[in-house]
């Protein structure tokens, strides 16, 4: 089922998420609904606080990537089979070269902007099985990992740009929490 998504503004995307265990009620059924809900609206990430979710949740589908012919193979054969999800994620490490990149993000429909980040991170995780891995990942994979790993620690990809930057956005930052925006994909509004 695809689940509205919630715009910048409301207190959830604020919310440092807590973690959960695999007795979390109808697991199952949310990750699925994320999965609908991630497609849906076209995305490469989503994190749980997005459907309204304070938990340390979020899923990566880098496949729209793998269609940048910039790409050399074997980085678009990755980013094609990237599908993963994320539970009670811990950053470990990010290393490596900073580089920016334009993101985006479902919550904040309409921006994108350069943001900066290290091209490697290392994350341990559950998988919806609860079985726990740690993982090394570079590029473009890394960064939706990191993009999506802010959101259950309550930052958005807006917090890392210069104050220039977020003062010129200011207004649309308004609109978009005042509903005023057009979104391919239902969204859920902040109440006033």
């Amino acid at each position: 089922m695809v689940l509205p998504i919630i715009a910048y503004g409301h207190p959830v995307l604020r919310k440092v998420g807590i973690n959960i265990d695999q007795d979390y009620p109808d697991l199952e059924k949310l990750i699925a609904n994320m999965k609908d809900t991630m497609k849906n609206a076209r995305g490469v990430g989503l994190a749980a606080p997005q459907i309204g979710k304070a938990i340390r949740l979020f899923l990566v589908d880098t496949a729209p990537f793998a269609e940048d012919d910039a790409l050399d193979e074997k980085e678009r054969n990755f980013l094609k089979g990237y599908k993963k999800v994320f539970i009670n994620a811990k950053i470990l490490k990010e290393e490596g070269a900073k580089w920016s990149f334009s993101e985006g993000c479902l919550s904040i429909p309409g921006i994108n902007e350069d943001v900066s980040r290290e091209e490697t991170v290392t994350i341990e995780y559950r998988d919806e099985n609860f079985k726990k891995h740690t993982e090394t990942v570079s590029g473009l994979a890394a960064r939706v990992i990191q993009h999506e790993y802010d959101h259950i620690e309550g930052i958005l990809f807006t917090d890392k740009l210069s104050s220039l930057k977020k003062r010129l956005l200011k207004k649309k930052l308004e609109n978009i929490s005042k509903g005023k925006v057009d979104a391919e994909y239902r969204m859920k509004f902040p109440k006033k």
